[in-house]
């Protein structure tokens, strides 16, 4: 076996050095840094709300702690947006995202994130009944205890991030990084070997040693005279040889194909696509944590945590309004609902707007009203399975024959 500790030419480090890459380094790669921060302030961004299920309807549940504590302050050192933020880093970067709920009875008091690096796994044996602790600073604590959210999880311990996922191709575009680094701090200058005829003395390697570092660490000495019978030999190729810009290219696209982020982001195809394929997958992961962390029991299937998706349209100004304008024509929401949401004062405006080109039906009772007419009719209620109608105007009600 190869002691990797006394391998010290550089070709035998490359072959069993075994240089892994951590989420430290994966963030050093520009398309990898990019991606995770602009998924991570998206994230960051959207409000999450809580509503109740009351028989049909569907209320949002307004003034709750634990809505404040998700959307403004946990009560840990870090705010609501950077506690979102870290958890997406972690969700993707390492073993999964965990904030601990602290519970003071039946109230939660704080909710503290706790680095992913600082949490450990004690599992039991059963592979069926899977159970474990979560370990922090020797300290143990149940699971129930966390808002726990993992990527690519097959036991709903550890998650796999695409570090670990993506090892080889992180590793590229890393070591890439790296030898572009060198190429820089070299001048563009090739690495080599050089070739003897006859053995040299200590003394003239030395010199040529002293020689070949100016070369490559000052750019004023650009200059190496070898000795007859030395010829030098290259090992390695230049950067246009190696095509290293077309290679970072292709890596970003396969950094963004990796996290679901489409290349035409900024568009308003690639948005929409960013949000569907990306957002909304892990806010809906994200929500799955939360309700079955932050809910008592006797709330959960009544209560549930949801995002409001509305603040990701709010930079644009044409689609929110366009937006409002058929929620308003279609009756799907009111004058002052809408108004709500862009933090205005109610009008005091109760009445739904109804065109009169439209025509309403029940199908419950089968009734049909024409408001352009003032007509209601009923379906299946004459002879023989026909409709009845009847009229009404201002001075009553008055009935018409079967149609």
């Amino acid at each position: 076996m190869i002691d990797e500790g006394s391998v010290s030419e550089p070709l035998l480090q490359a072959w069993f050095g075994g240089d892994r890459i951590n989420r430290y380094k994966a963030m050093q790669i520009p398309s990898v840094a990019g991606a995770i921060d602009e998924i991570a302030r998206t994230v960051a961004n959207i409000p999450i709300k809580l509503y109740r299920r009351n028989g049909d309807k569907v209320e949002e549940v307004r003034g709750d702690r634990r809505v404040y504590l998700l959307n403004e302050d946990p009560g840990d050192t870090l705010d609501a947006n950077q506690m979102k933020q870290a958890l997406v880093r972690d969700y993707y970067l390492g073993r999964g995202g965990f904030v601990y709920v602290d519970w003071d009875g039946l109230e939660i008091d704080s909710l503290r994130y706790v680095f992913s690096e600082y949490v450990s796994i004690a599992p039991n044996a059963d592979v069926i009944f899977k159970d474990y602790a979560i370990l922090v600073q020797g300290r143990s604590f149940f699971p129930s205890q966390f808002i726990r959210i993992m990527r690519n999880t097959i036991d709903g311990m550890y998650g796999e991030g695409i570090v670990d996922q993506n090892q080889t191709f992180l590793s590229v575009a890393y070591n890439s990084l790296k030898y572009e680094d060198g190429l820089v701090k070299t001048g563009g200058n090739k690495k080599g070997f050089l070739k003897a005829k006859r053995k040299l003395s200590q003394a003239a390697m030395d010199a040529l040693r002293s020689a070949w570092r100016k070369l490559y660490n000052n750019n004023s000495e650009n200059v190496v005279i070898l000795n007859e019978g030395m010829e030098f030999q290259e090992a390695s190729n230049t950067s246009v040889e190696m095509q290293l810009n077309e290679n970072k290219k292709t890596n970003g696209d396969e950094v963004r194909k990796l996290l679901g982020i489409p290349d035409n982001i900024g568009t308003e195809d690639g948005d929409k696509a960013f949000v569907k394929y990306c957002i909304n997958t892990f806010m809906g992961e994200f929500m799955v944590a939360i309700n079955r962390a932050l809910l008592l029991e006797s709330e959960k299937g009544e209560y549930f945590f949801a995002p409001d998706m509305y603040e990701l349209t709010k930079g644009d100004t044409d689609k929110r309004y366009s937006a409002y304008k058929t929620a308003a024509e279609t009756g799907w929401l009111q004058i002052d609902e809408i108004r709500a949401k862009e933090n205005m004062e109610p009008l005091g405006l109760d009445m739904i707007k109804l065109g009169l080109q439209d025509v309403l039906y029940d199908p419950k009772s089968g009734r049909i009203y024409t408001p352009n007419t003032n007509t209601e009719t009923t379906i299946g209620s004459g002879k023989g399975g026909g409709t009845q109608g009847r009229e009404s105007n201002s001075e009553g009600n008055q009935e018409m024959s079967p149609l």
